[in-house]
């Protein structure tokens, strides 16, 4: 486990005597890592915000009754581990698309939206402070790796308790004991449940992680890369994107369920967002310790470009083999034609939720 900063006994003191101000100075060191958690259980930046919030308020309230028999570090988890679950059991699974359904043809169009929030979320981790490396000696995932969306959607197929288990273990770096403690078990439930957690995790994760790829291909290449991913993205160059793309590379765009793969997205790109109907512009950024691109549409009314999807990349070999197109405009119109998706206004929610949430620009002139 990460060495949490020490205790510092006046500041407990005058929390647990109800003062606000040193409780949010005794707890901020820890916010960072709880919001992680709350995610990595979750799958959603809004859920994991309220859950975060949950959390600090159960642990203002429950704070006089802390004895300090474990770190405060350990106690917050507990309580963030337990409000995650409870939140677990009140809303449906969260997926990407490419574990909801199969692959699309493309000369259907883009499909629909799926109205029902069941898609996991982009995370802002360089804006969250999340930190490089490992969180503990014991610990099996570097903290980056156990943010990419492959880690996270492979977590969220996992019961629950075991998806708890997996990220205090091998995430975190708890012992058992600790773990069990979490979680009001014993350590053989959480041997247990961590060994089937293992195995199911890892038929899901692909060979080698968004991190190793990255550190392969160095600042330089990857810069590089992405910069003529954009290029060429601009120019409205399919050739060019597709030289780019693996050959069993997947393109999915959540809020719609469809997804396409191989070379059927080059004839979705062709089609439809690389048509030359649409004016883009691009913002490079990170998410989920992955690269991404913020796209931007030109809108006449507001002449001015608009947000229109966060798309995260996967790296593999100095190739892309994954595209996730996280979208921010609205499916609210019952008769909105999503092949022109780019032309609905804004979904509030999730433009807060991507772009605001990364910092990026509200319009790019």
């Amino acid at each position: 486990m990460t060495t949490a900063p020490a205790q510092d006994p006046d500041l407990l003191a005058a929390a647990r005597a109800g003062d606000e101000q040193a409780y949010q100075r005794l707890v901020e060191p820890h916010r960072g890592e709880l919001h992680a958690h709350c995610y990595r259980m979750l799958g959603s930046t809004h859920d994991a915000e309220d859950a975060l919030q949950e959390t600090l308020l159960r642990a203002w309230r429950g704070l006089p009754r802390f004895e300090g028999r474990s770190s405060l570090r350990s106690w917050l988890y507990k309580i963030a581990t337990n409000t995650s679950l409870n939140a677990v059991e009140k809303r449906p699974k969260r997926v990407l698309p490419v574990d909801y359904g199969p692959a699309s043809d493309p000369h259907g169009g883009p499909g629909e939206p799926l109205v029902e929030s069941v898609w996991i979320e982009p995370y802002p981790d360089e804006r969250m402070g999340l930190e490089d490396g490992r969180a503990g000696p014991e610990a099996r995932y570097e903290q980056r790796e156990a943010i990419e969306l492959a880690f996270i959607a492979a977590l969220q197929h996992l019961p629950p308790n075991q998806r708890a288990v997996l990220i205090l273990r091998e995430v975190l770096g708890f012992s058992a004991q600790e773990a069990a403690d979490t979680l009001d078990t014993t350590t053989a439930s959480v041997n247990s449940a961590l060994q089937r957690a293992r195995e199911s995790v890892d038929k899901r994760l692909p060979d080698r992680s968004q991190q190793e790829s990255l550190r392969e291909l160095g600042d330089d290449e990857t810069k590089e890369l992405v910069g003529t991913y954009v290029d060429a993205w601009l120019r409205d160059d399919v050739d060019a994107v597709v030289r780019m793309l693996t050959d069993d590379v997947s393109f999915a765009m959540p809020p719609l369920g469809t997804w396409f793969s191989g070379a059927e997205v080059a004839t979705f790109l062709r089609k439809y967002p690389m048509s030359g109907a649409w004016r883009w512009k691009a913002v490079v950024t990170q998410a989920n310790g992955q690269q991404a691109i913020a796209y931007y549409t030109w809108d006449g009314d507001a002449g001015t470009h608009l947000p229109f999807a966060l798309n995260v990349l996967t790296l593999r070999g100095g190739q892309v083999s994954d595209v996730c197109a996280f979208i921010v405009r609205s499916t609210e119109d019952p008769d909105a034609d999503y092949v022109r998706f780019p032309d609905q206004p804004a979904d509030t929610r999730a433009l807060a939720g991507v772009f605001g949430a990364f910092g990026l620009p509200e319009r790019l002139d």
